[in-house]
Order: structure tokens, then sequence, then C-alpha cells
């Protein structure tokens, strides 16, 4: 079964790219096929080659340590893109999915706020067509199909192993306050539910998540839980050595990690 939708993969699109070389367990596990649990997922990573975890992949582990995650699925064909999105409902983004590419958007391989399924075949063919332009030789894995997460106020949870200290985690908002004003807080892990709520409101941008002109309070909780839940994660997987999740949509009951990138020492 999984040769043939290889098969069915690689006839759908319209130019020739090497073959997939990664193995039939991480094909298996990206496409759905077989769920596995996350050290499976690492220790495949491992057995491939890679010092990442592609992106499929490090929103399994997140759903596995209860760090929410956007619905997604992976599609081998533009059939089946169209099919995941009804199934997950408008609007809708799709990414590329490859070993070789890690920064999507600079290839060309995101498209976003997809109303219906026409403009999903559309942008499935974009999509291969902008990787076939600035990398013609990437190894594809298929199109991930994500639901579009409501914007919201959006934040920052990530990981860094110290040498000295071990996993550090940081907290912070999105947007000006990370990027420009570096706007954030740090803890050594592993950290208490005290030391999570303590980080949350160090950052300058905490009145906002409390609700600012109108808008609504952020769920704290769910960001606390979240904050704990990457504590352990990255304390049962010493071998991280970055973890991001960003953005994170915050909402005022519940979250969505939109985005989630882990790499390996």
């Amino acid at each position: 079964m999984v040769s043939t939708k290889i098969a069915m993969h690689q006839k759908s699109l319209k130019y020739k790219y090497r073959p997939i070389e990664l193995s039939r367990e991480t094909f298996r596990l990206v496409h759905g096929f077989k769920m596995k649990k996350s050290l499976d997922v690492f220790t495949q990573a491992r057995r491939e080659g890679r010092n990442y975890l592609l992106e499929p992949e490090a929103k399994i582990v997140c759903m596995e340590y209860g760090i929410p995650v956007t619905r997604f699925k992976v599609a081998l064909t533009q059939d089946e893109a169209v099919k995941f999105a009804d199934q997950i409902g408008y609007p809708i983004v799709l990414k590329i999915v490859s070993p070789d590419i890690l920064h999507k958007f600079d290839v060309g391989g995101v498209m976003l706020s997809l109303k219906d399924a026409d403009e999903v075949n559309t942008a499935y063919s974009k999509i291969l067509e902008n990787v076939k332009r600035h990398k013609p030789d990437a190894k594809i894995l298929g199109v991930l199909v994500q639901e579009m997460a409501p914007s919201s106020t959006e934040v920052i949870v990530g990981a860094t192993k110290d040498p000295q200290f071990g996993p550090a985690l940081m907290f912070g908002l999105g947007g000006i306050f990370v990027e420009v004003l570096k706007d954030v807080a740090f803890r050594i892990a592993p950290i208490t539910e005290s030391d999570a709520r303590e980080m949350i409101t160090e950052v300058k941008g905490y009145p906002i998540l409390k609700g600012y002109r109108g808008q609504p309070p952020a769920d704290i909780d769910a960001i606390v839980k979240i904050l704990m839940n990457t504590s352990r994660l990255v304390m049962d997987h010493k071998e991280i050595k970055e973890l991001d999740l960003n953005p994170i949509m915050v909402y005022e009951k519940g979250a969505k990690t939109v985005d989630a990138r882990i790499i390996l020492e």
C-alpha cells in the first residue's frame, strides 16, 4: 500500500526530483499510516542521519506531550490535499514537506488563507512549481494540509540547550516584542507551575495578555500548561538542541501551536 502511495505521489508531480530517500518508517509516520511514540520519532531521525524533525514529526511529538497544535494531514496528491482540506475545514494552509527545505517561506513553499477547493488545487500546484524553481533537487514527501488558526494574541515558547546548565526555556510575545524589543523571559528546565507563571508576568508585554483596548484576555492557564509540557519534553529528550513553537495563537479559551521546529544535537 505504501509503495503504491509513493508511486502515485511521484506521478502527480509535474517535474522530476530526486527519489525519496527517507525510510518506509518515516514515510508511514508523516503520512499518518502509523502514529509512533516520540522516542521512535527521534530514533528514526537519527537512523536517517537527520539532526532535525520534519514539521509533522515535531507536531506529533508536541501532541504526545499535551502541547496543542493545529489540525493537519500530509497529502501525497492534489486530490488528497482537497479531500483533507474538506475534512479539516476552511480556511486552510498548505506547506511543503521536504527534508531539504527548513525555511519554507524562502522557497515559496507556504500558501495561506485558502478558502475553498479551487484555491487548494491552485496552491498545491504553485507550491510544487516554486520548489522546482528554487530547489529543484529537493526530496519531496508531500504537502502539509493544516487548519488556518484564527488570528489572536501570539506568543512564542522556545528551548535551547546550554552547555553548562542544560535545557533552558524561553517565553515571549510574538512580533516586535521578541524581534525588536527582545522582551523574553528564561528559566532553566525543569520548571514548576510557579516558574511558568513568573515567566509570563515578567515580560513587558504581559498587560496585552490580560486584555488590551477591548481585546479579551488570553488564556494564561493554557500558556502555563504549554510551558510546563515543553519543560517535560526537553527533559525527557536531552538530544534536543533547539525547540521553537512560533507562533502560538492564544485565545480567551485555549491555544494552538501553528509552527513547530525541533533541532537535534
